[in-house]
């Protein structure tokens, strides 16, 4: 850590007292004092030593963040607030730098917050290991068992929404790197006598709810269940809804931690069949029967229940319900049927259902440790987290077998946590060189001996009386107990009482009374002998082995008619003694850490602190006893760098910085402190303090002297801020000033400059405007010269025009005259050949030479031989109108067969295709038009050339009559994918524009017609015959901007062979397109201006492709 880094101490900034080891003075009240007053100010943690006191805040608090994380990460124990992160942090690191294995044990009593905690460090230790796919998997695998558990293993109380109803110690395994395996789960005692029952005010187990709320309709119909809580007596109603628990949302959470945590779908599925079937055995009732024997023989009320959980189980309903109403009972070679009456009957369904539940829990306990364990088989290191039920004591006496097994449990615990306590006290003190003096505490393992021990202890007898011949009863038992136990100093009852001449009315006939560790507790004898011994009748355990469910067989397998064990199973305390002890050995071989959970109130709400309710949870967590063991030696200890650099500053000769080793500037320190030499002793790393008061002593004369040095770094920090500002001021103003300076002189400039460009301006106008003067008279000359000039050449001009039109009109005289002479001339020549048929001859003569004259100017003005060229000569004579358009109708006819005669074959067949084009297009289709003017080319991609498509041309053995790249229209989005189109004689294909593969091939034949649009686009269908192969994908719906050319060259293909159909071509702005198995509508509409001058197509719905064309 660098010198620079603020460290925050246990002791900075506290409220109250952190470490309850240096409370002054020593008290209850002052314990629980201080306790109120941390929990006032949300400090729910508080340490006793290396013990993490932890109350239940009943709300949210911001202090488990990820930053939380980060701040105790890597920490030492006592150089931050006390939290719980500081002991998971403290146990994780022990495991991973120092090969130790530790175990965090959590007690405290129900509704503490023991199962949040646990989640905590199991949380901080994910959070702080390594990363990884494998480990982060194994890490979720972990967490995510919390749910699973919590679900069929917890309840709503009346102390707690969410109460563990079992005991739980996982062992956590990590590699030598410190990243988690894996894990194994031990559950103790779960509590399944709420299966069947509940008091008031609580209810049944988490995931009847969940199932029932949370539950799709189909689920619960395969389960044959209904989601009414009431139907169902199993399920206490006045509790069953729960504020601020979801239970289906918590349902959805357990469904995916199960299948995370490697839960196969068959397995959830057997898992909930089995809840269904609890719930089912829960409506079972019966009714009484008589029979001759006089005996009376339980019979089933209403037979639907069973049936239906018969059907879930795969059981026949005859042999369950034999085996409510009889009981065989096995000896030697001998077998013995009895009938069970109704209390009977209702007792072996509730066994039924207590052990289906537990037997079902403990399966799925295994499941997940199945899941969760480690594969590899090399060394681990373990961390085991042990969240138990704590000290049970009801007030109003109630306490039965099962507060009777917890507190045994709590016992052995505080037995360990003692004995674990004193070893950890006793290695530190020898690790460190000193001397270790003997403590005095009270020791119960005086109680434990009178409950586990194998002769006269309690649980021994009572596992005596349950398998005694006779007649056992609960107060047999408790005479038993009253004959070996009455001189037990910590075992009192009312015979005992009596026999010592002692009186006390608290103490009922049917009770005994144990001095436990944390107080007195009274148990009531009532089902201490029935629920040790736990009876399944065979004939249960064989019915369930003959189901056909498979999780049912491994749940009973002592069922097995083959496997038929006579011996008596162990009885449930026995049982949970063996587990004890054998938890117990494995936290022997750990190093423990401890968190004590204690809740504040009973009523579940947040800033309530009841003294007394905590009072008692201190008491029996045997809290004071722990404080007192920390403190018979020395209260503090901490490593001498910390404690040199807190309280350096309290010695001159070891501040600010001491250049020796650490120890010897701490006795420095304390040297010129003058301590008392009794008040501390130097360990081989750490100084140890004995009271208490020395500590506030040190933090005292520590607060004064940093509010000294305070004031000093203050003096001198305001004398440095205002010699800075001063110098900051001065530079300013020197600044500013220079700046003032240079924009004076720049002003200045600016003025002379303008000054001179206005004197400079003036002078220039003036040399200008005299100079346009001058070129203004020089102009004047020229203009009057050109104007002389021009007048005298236009006098000439006219003087010679003149004499011209006098010679021209005395020659024209002249031809006329000549003229009217020559034909007087002709007419007197010729009058001696008129007779009477004259007029006719020179009619016809007349048009003789009129049609002469015709044809002659007919020859010279003829058209061009274009056969497009339209214009032809006027008729020169009315009459002549007849033979004027037979002459232009017969040279149109010439010039066109001249025209024709010079075509090749192959330009006679591309203007064959215009003329086709031109009779299925021709004012039908906007597009065609623009098409005209465009020869008709085919083989746009040069296939037998390119060699980029020589794959494709290799498939195509025919020729090739049209080869271009067109767009596949998607009908998902509208969206065109190129692809080639190549057309033959006998098929047309589709292939990849980039590979060349073929995507599709159809043969002509196949193709029945063929869609296009009234509009100026180039979308068109390709409609396949239904029935043929090729229609099995569907139609085409392409677009190309050679439309006009392709259907006209299909259409042509299609009509050239004789053996099949001509293809049709469908002109409309609306038609259908099979696309696989729908019909889509392809509709085509006029587009705004806002939507630009492309063609867009877009998909409307399922059965619509709209396509947008801009107006022309």
């Amino acid at each position: 850590m660098s010198k620079m880094e603020v460290k925050t101490s246990l002791l900075d900034n506290m409220i109250g007292v952190g470490d309850m080891v240096l409370l002054e003075p020593l008290s209850e009240e002052t314990f629980i004092e201080n306790l109120h007053k941390r929990f006032e100010h949300n400090e729910i943690y508080t340490y006793i030593g290396s013990v993490v006191i932890s109350m239940n805040p009943y709300k949210s608090l911001p202090i488990f963040t990820a930053d939380k994380v980060e701040e105790y990460r890597n920490r030492n124990f006592y150089e931050l607030s006390p939290h719980i992160y500081a002991l998971a942090d403290e146990a994780y690191r022990s495991l991973r730098d120092q090969d130790k294995d530790q175990c965090i044990l959590i007690t405290g009593e129900s509704g503490a917050g023991k199962t949040e905690a646990s989640k905590l460090v199991m949380s901080y230790v994910a959070a702080v290991c390594g990363k990884g796919q494998e480990v982060n998997k194994v890490k979720e695998q972990l967490l995510q068992s919390n749910p699973v558990l919590e679900a069929f293993g917890n309840a709503k109380t009346v102390r707690n929404d969410n109460s563990s109803r079992f005991g739980k110690y996982m062992d956590i395994e990590f590699d030598f790197k410190g990243d988690p395996l894996g894990g194994v789960i031990s559950n103790y005692l779960l509590e399944k006598s709420r299966v069947v029952k509940q008091p008031r005010g609580e209810r049944n187990f988490h995931v009847f709810y969940q199932l029932l709320s949370g539950a799709s309709e189909d689920t619960l119909k395969k389960l044959k269940l209904d989601r009414d809580f009431s139907k169902y007596n199993y399920l206490s109603l006045d509790s069953a809804t729960v504020n601020g628990l979801d239970d289906a949302a918590n349902f959805r959470t357990v469904r995916n931690a199960m299948q995370i945590v490697g839960f196969m779908e068959d397995e959830v599925q057997s898992v909930l069949e089995l809840v269904a079937a609890v719930l089912k055995l829960g409506n079972i009732e019966f009714k009484p029967e008589s029979r001759v024997n006089g005996f009376d023989e339980s019979r089933v009320k209403d037979k639907n229940d069973l049936k239906e959980m018969c059907e879930l189980l795969g059981i026949e309903q005859s042999v369950l319900e034999r085996a409510f109403s009889f009981r065989t009972v096995e000896a030697k070679m001998e077998k013995v049927s009895t009938t069970l009456n109704v209390a009977q009957a209702y007792y072996a369904r509730d066994a039924l259902a207590k052990n289906i539940y537990s037997r079902m829990f403990s399966w799925l306990v295994t499941r997940i440790n199945e899941s969760i364990k480690a594969q590899t088989k090399s060394r681990k290191k373990v961390m085991g987290v042990l969240d138990i039920y704590g000290f049970e004591i009801f007030e109003d006496g109630d306490n039965s077998f099962e507060q009777f097994i917890i507190n045994y449990c709590n016992e052995k615990l505080q037995q360990i946590f003692i004995e674990l306590t004193l070893r950890e006290e006793q290695e530190e003190y020898v690790r460190e060189g000193i001397e270790w003096t003997n403590i005095e505490y009270f020791n119960n393992a005086i109680i434990c001996d009178l409950i586990e021990n194998n002769q006269n202890g309690i649980l021994a007898m009572l596992d005596e009386e349950c398998l005694r011949p006779g007649t056992v009863t609960d107060e047999t038992f408790l005479d038993k107990l009253n004959t070996v136990c009455a001189e037990h100093q910590h075992f009192e009852s009312r015979l005992s009482k009596n026999s010592k001449f002692l009186t006390d009315h608290s103490l009922p006939h049917n009770c005994f009374r144990i001095q436990h560790y944390a107080g007195k507790v009274l148990y009531r004898v009532e089902g201490f002998v029935d629920k040790n011994n736990d009876l399944l009748y065979r004939d249960l355990s064989q019915a369930m082995y003959k189901a056909n469910h498979s999780l049912m067989k491994l749940l009973f397998p002592e069922g097995n008619p083959a496997k038929v064990n006579l011996k008596r199973p162990p009885t449930a305390g026995f049982q949970f003694r063996a587990s004890v002890g054998t938890l117990m050995k494995n936290l022997l071989t750990k190093n423990p850490n401890y968190i004590r959970c204690i809740k504040p109130n009973d009523k579940k709400a947040a800033q309530v602190f009841t003294d007394s309710l905590v009072c008692h949870q201190v008491r029996y967590l045997g809290l004071m006893e722990n404080v007192r063991v920390r403190r018979a030696g020395y209260a503090f200890r901490q490593p001498y760098e910390p404690c040199l650099e807190r309280y350096k500053m309290l010695c001159k000769q070891t501040w600010p910085h001491w250049k020796g080793p650490a120890r010897e500037g701490v006795e420095v320190l304390l040297k010129d402190l003058e301590v008392p030499e009794d008040e501390f002793s130097y360990g081989r790393s750490k100084i140890f303090i004995r009271n208490p008061r020395t500590l506030f002593f040190l933090e005292e004369r520590r607060r004064q002297c940093l509010e000294d040095l305070a004031t000093l770094i203050q003096k001198i920090y305001r004398g440095w801020k205002c010699r800075t500002h001063f110098l900051l001021l001065k530079k300013s103003q020197v600044v500013v000033a220079a700046w003032y300076r240079r924009y004076a002189q720049q002003r200045k400039y600016q003025k002379i400059k303008s000054s001179s460009i206005v004197v400079q301006s003036f002078i220039r106008g003036w040399k200008a405007r005299k100079i346009l003067r001058e070129l203004k008279y020089q102009k004047r000359c020229k203009e009057a010269v050109t104007t002389i000039a021009a007048y005298w050449h236009g006098t000439q001009a006219r003087r010679e025009l003149k004499q011209l039109k006098e010679e021209a009109r005395r020659k024209h005289a002249v031809a006329v005259i000549w003229a009217y002479w020559l034909g007087l001339k002709v007419r007197r020549e010729y009058r001696k050949f008129f007779r009477a048929n004259a007029g006719k001859k020179i009619y016809e003569f007349t048009i003789q030479r009129i049609m002469q004259k015709y044809f002659l100017g007919l020859k010279n003005t003829m058209p061009s031989m274009s056969p497009i060229d339209k214009s032809w000569p006027a008729r020169p004579y009315l009459f002549l109108e007849g033979t004027h358009q037979e002459l232009r109708k017969i040279f149109h006819l010439w010039r066109c067969k001249k025209y024709r005669s010079q075509f090749t074959e192959e330009k006679k067949a591309i203007y064959e295709e215009k003329l086709e084009a031109s009779e299925i297009f021709k004012g039908k289709k906007a597009l065609y038009p623009s098409s005209v003017g465009q020869p008709f080319k085919g083989d746009y991609l040069e296939i037998n050339k390119n060699p980029k498509y020589q794959k494709l041309n290799s498939v195509v053995d025919e020729k090739v009559l049209l080869a271009d790249v067109v767009n596949k229209i998607n009908r998902a989005n509208g969206k065109g994918a190129s692809r080639i189109f190549l057309l033959t004689k006998k098929n047309f294909v589709l292939a990849d524009q980039k590979t060349g593969q073929v995507k599709a091939s159809v043969p002509l034949p196949d193709l029945s017609s063929v869609s296009v649009s009234t509009q100026n686009d180039g979308f068109f269908a390709l409609k396949l015959k239904e029935g043929t192969p090729s229609a099995a994908k569907g139609d085409f719906l392409l677009s190309s901007d050679r439309l006009i050319e392709i259907i006209t060259k299909l259409h042509r293909t299609g009509a050239a062979s004789a053996e099949r159909e001509q293809i049709s071509v469908d002109i409309s702005d609306e038609f259908l397109v099979q696309f696989k198995q729908d019909k889509v509508c392809v509709k085509f509409i006029q587009a705004g201006p806002k939507n630009g001058n492309s063609v867009t197509c877009k998909r409307k719905n399922n059965r619509l492709l709209e396509v947008s064309v801009p107006s022309p």
